[in-house]
């Protein structure tokens, strides 16, 4: 059995970073997630697509999501 705080595709989301048209506490869907490739970095970072209520779907770091479900 996974931790609860995981975030995984199906999972109901709020947005904890502001930006361009999206503002802070925003609710969306996890529809996609990937690991960036390693570069500079020996800390690879989770990237989740979010589906907006509005049918947008943008992409965000684990960082600035909250599960809500």
């Amino acid at each position: 059995m996974s931790p609860p705080d995981i975030l995984r595709p199906g999972n109901l989301v709020r947005i904890r970073r502001a930006s361009i048209g999206v503002p802070k506490g925003t609710i969306g869907l996890i529809v996609e997630g990937f690991t960036a490739p390693l570069r500079a970095s020996n800390n690879p970072k989770e990237i989740w697509i979010v589906e907006l209520l509005n049918g947008r779907q943008l992409r965000y770091l684990g960082r600035d999501l909250e599960k809500i479900n």
